[in-house]
């Protein structure tokens, strides 16, 4: 998968936008962080604690928490080497989890 494959993916999901910031791409969903690219081969990705020790552990060629993100519901995602249907899975789960009532708004 490359960037332009996740920006069509993140895109599709029904009430999610996306824009730019710093030259990189984010998709939001009402206002709500699902997804923001890194670079030009890795994005983070919106992920409640339980699911991201879920895609760790199912998935560790695919994602990664930087110790930057430990704090934080959000997990890295390797486009270039990573498993793009655990990406997509991913990308769905985060829109999921915020389009939910209550979730949080934590995007650092």
């Amino acid at each position: 998968m490359d960037i332009t494959e996740f920006d069509q993916l993140a895109s599709s999901l029904a009430g999610v936008r996306q824009r730019s910031r710093g030259g990189l791409m984010q998709w939001h969903h009402a206002g709500r962080l699902v997804a923001r690219q890194l670079d030009d081969t890795r994005v983070v990705v919106r992920a409640p604690f339980d699911t991201r020790d879920l895609l760790l552990h199912q998935f560790p060629d695919t994602f990664t928490v930087p110790a930057r993100f430990q704090k934080h519901m959000m997990v890295v995602a390797d486009l270039a080497e990573g498993s793009a249907d655990a990406i997509e899975d991913a990308v769905i789960s985060a829109w999921r989890f915020q389009t939910r009532d209550g979730s949080t708004d934590d995007e650092n």
